[in-house]
């Protein structure tokens, strides 16, 4: 090697030292500050945000942290309400949600699990009603008329029937466009008019509600008797109420299927509703934001299913069954209808076990009505 490449390589080992030198100076010392340079303390995790703006200024952790931590360690907030310092609720996980705030997890079980299986089971219940009447047509064959009618509602009830209709019907309408409104509806009409719409439906939705509920009890008690369990139910039952073999089953003022109805929609299914919903509606009796979210999703669960059933109850009663719909409209029915639909119950009527239903004549019956219910028989 010649002198000058040695003094070459002598110089970059004798630079490498020194850097090495250097490096390993700082690295004792702990900083790579220039000298003279004092570094800030760390802040502390406890500091408040006055304080962190001193430290760190800009640094505004502390009041995103205490908004995170809210849920567990309330704030000071001059709103009144259970939850006055909460402002962001702690972490859950509800079925079907991840873990995360309560709020989010709600959303999340509405949006992915709620409102796309609740509109498959609509769905599914509408198009079998359509496949049933395209495939079967209505029930009940022509029915002889020969002049002798039966009072089957009372006006008293068919006003209570569609009072109790006519409410649970503007709460399922509203109750949908607030759910698949703004999927179906908003890219349509805009953000303008599909804002109006749900907000009146919204407020229709919450006047209806206790309406539902009055004619509801008034409709329980009223219906109660001719509810309750009797022997033919069981064979009813049994046969499909004749919609499977295609010969009418006997049963009582009402099926065994109309019972089911009753006691499962109107007395269990609805209570229920009207109670999650009250508790909706009425935000201020301290419920917290984690009891609505509760009773919002058992409200809206047995709404789906609620609506599902009024779906099959409304056909049977219209189109469905020849005869039902102008029963409820007029109150009369002839007596060859009951002996067919019903025969239990037309069987207690002849032997005069029910004397607010006698048979009459045709000529007792109001013209008006004695026209609707020979078209009923057609």
């Amino acid at each position: 090697m010649s002198g000058s490449m040695k003094q070459v390589v002598l110089g970059a080992m004798l630079a490498l030292g020194l850097v090495c030198s250097v490096q390993a100076q700082q690295a004792a010392t702990g900083s790579t500050a220039p000298t003279g340079f004092v570094a800030p303390e760390l802040p502390a995790p406890d500091e408040s945000n006055a304080v962190r703006a001193k430290t760190q200024p800009g640094n505004n952790a502390p009041v995103w942290r205490a908004v995170r931590d809210s849920g567990t360690q309330p704030g000071t907030s001059n709103l009144p309400g259970a939850e006055m310092g909460v402002l962001v609720q702690p972490f859950v996980q509800y079925p079907g949600s991840q873990l995360t705030t309560a709020g989010e997890a709600w959303r999340q079980v509405r949006n992915n699990w709620i409102i796309p299986y609740g509109g498959a089971l609509l769905l599914i219940a509408l198009a079998t009603l359509a496949l049933t009447y395209l495939t079967k047509g209505p029930f009940g064959g022509p029915v002889k008329d020969t002049g002798r009618k039966i009072e089957r509602f009372t006006p008293y009830e068919r006003v209570l029937h569609w009072s109790t209709a006519i409410t649970f019907s503007l709460l399922a309408i509203s109750g949908i466009v607030i759910a698949f409104g703004k999927y179906f509806m908003l890219p349509v009409m805009g953000a303008t008019l599909f804002g109006w719409l749900s907000f009146g439906l919204k407020t229709l939705h919450n006047f209806a509600g206790p309406l539902f509920a009055v004619a509801l009890m008034l409709f329980i008690f009223t219906y109660l008797r001719d509810n309750l369990p009797r022997a033919g139910d069981m064979t009813w039952l049994k046969k499909g109420g004749g919609f499977l073999g295609g010969e009418e089953v006997p049963s009582g003022r009402f099926n065994a299927g109309e019972k089911i109805v009753f006691w499962f929609l109107l007395a269990f299914l609805s209570p229920v509703l009207i109670i999650s919903g009250l508790v909706l509606n009425f935000p201020n009796f301290g419920q917290t934001r984690e009891t609505m979210q509760t009773f919002s999703i058992i409200h809206m669960v047995l709404a789906y299913v609620a609506i599902a059933m009024a779906c099959v109850h409304v056909y049977l009663g219209t189109i469905g069954m020849k005869g039902a719909y102008r029963a409820m409209r007029n109150g009369y029915v002839t007596v060859e209808w009951a002996k067919h639909h019903h025969e239990l119950w037309y069987n207690d009527v002849k032997a005069g076990k029910v004397p607010e239903s006698p048979i009459v004549s045709e000529a007792a019956v109001p013209e008006p009505v004695r026209q609707a219910v020979l078209l009923s028989v057609k």
